[in-house]
């Protein structure tokens, strides 16, 4: 499908936002994510985002590390920065990044295997240093790339499709993001646009760290019988000639209910999703609140949706870090070396 280009023409009726784009200048490449994935859907809604924002296409920054979700920003924005770094280490080149030229929209897109494993510590450390980004964890409890092995945010007990049980505690990377101190936190399912579109658009316009976990169903590696966040799938090969992958169209799973309320959604294997969506009298400014809502809910086998956590007067690393103004990339060799009565001065202060 990577041979496929979309059309550049336009329909003239399309509307265009306050920044003179249509929705579908923020599209990018054709996708190759099978048919039905939910990280399409996700894609989608920060296409959504970014128009209803009026965001200039090469104001923005998209970093990756590795898997299926990382492949993901090759879909939106496509005329946009874009870096894929090696698993697990988007987080140190965003970093970087960010603070060479703070004048960039950075978002970070993700996996549950690329952060919540081989990238933990990175994920960790970029939380607590407040870079000023939107950090999306597209979240479906799997390995896809390498054929459906268990991730670090598998829930415990859940089957894979050999049959094994798995034994590990689950990863909570929305606890673990308000404990290191991220400004801005929350969670969604890929599914329910009315709810995605708001949280991913309110994450981009907050200054310091936003990290968004959004639960996507993955329609081929985690579709069987036993599975918390799969699709039913289909393998078919040839072993005498060769090797075949066949994924099974399927809908998309949507979801629409109120704040205040829960749901259950059916996948195709007829497993259940049970989501809780926050009721609009809760206070996400409660820090210590924040954090026993997700741990109630996890006890109570819901995955609670909404915004969780916000500091209402956050600092970004540029303003921990006290920098100039100016973009550090745009700094002259005469504001980086002032002379050398200046560095007299710092020399006679050390005697």
């Amino acid at each position: 499908m990577t041979f496929i280009a979309k059309p550049r023409l336009h329909h003239p009726s399309l509307v265009k936002n306050k920044a003179g784009f249509t929705r579908r200048d923020y599209e990018g490449a054709v996708s190759t994510l099978c048919a039905g994935c939910g990280h399409d859907s996700i894609s989608a809604a920060i296409i959504q985002a970014c128009y209803e924002l009026d965001i200039l296409p090469h104001q923005v920054a998209k970093l990756s590390g590795i898997g299926c979700s990382s492949k993901a920003p090759t879909y939106f924005v496509g005329a946009s920065h874009g870096f894929n770094t090696v698993h697990g280490r988007m987080p140190s080149v965003m970093t970087g990044a960010n603070l060479a030229n703070k004048d960039l929209i950075y978002m970070g897109v993700s996996g549950d295997g690329d952060s919540a494993s081989i990238g933990l510590g990175q994920f960790a450390h970029i939380m607590r240093r407040g870079v000023n980004m939107t950090y999306i964890v597209m979240n479906n409890g799997v390995y896809g790339l390498t054929k459906g092995q268990f991730s670090a945010t598998a829930d415990k007990g859940s089957i894979s499709k050999k049959g094994v049980a798995n034994a590990d505690a689950s990863i909570d990377l929305v606890s673990m993001a308000i404990l290191m101190g991220a400004t801005f936190v929350g969670r969604s399912f890929s599914g329910d646009k009315q709810q995605l579109v708001p949280l991913i658009k309110a994450a981009m316009a907050h200054r310091g760290a936003a990290f968004l976990d959004i639960v996507s169903p993955c329609v081929a590696f985690n579709n069987h019988a036993g599975s918390t966040k799969s699709y039913e799938y289909v393998r078919e090969h040839n072993e005498a000639l060769n090797r075949l992958d066949f994924i099974e169209d399927r809908e998309e799973i949507t979801a629409d209910y109120a704040p205040g309320t829960a749901t259950t959604v059916q996948q195709h294997d007829g497993s259940i999703l049970r989501l809780r969506k926050l009721g609009e009298d809760y206070d996400p400014s409660d820090k210590i609140a924040a954090v026993k809502r997700v741990q109630e809910g996890l006890a109570s086998g819901e995955v609670v949706t909404g915004l969780l956590y916000v500091d209402p007067s956050p600092m970004d690393l540029h303003a921990n870090l006290n920098t100039v103004d100016a973009p550090l990339n745009s700094l002259q060799t005469a504001d980086l070396c002032p002379g050398p009565q200046a560095l007299e001065r710092i020399n006679a202060g050390l005697r």
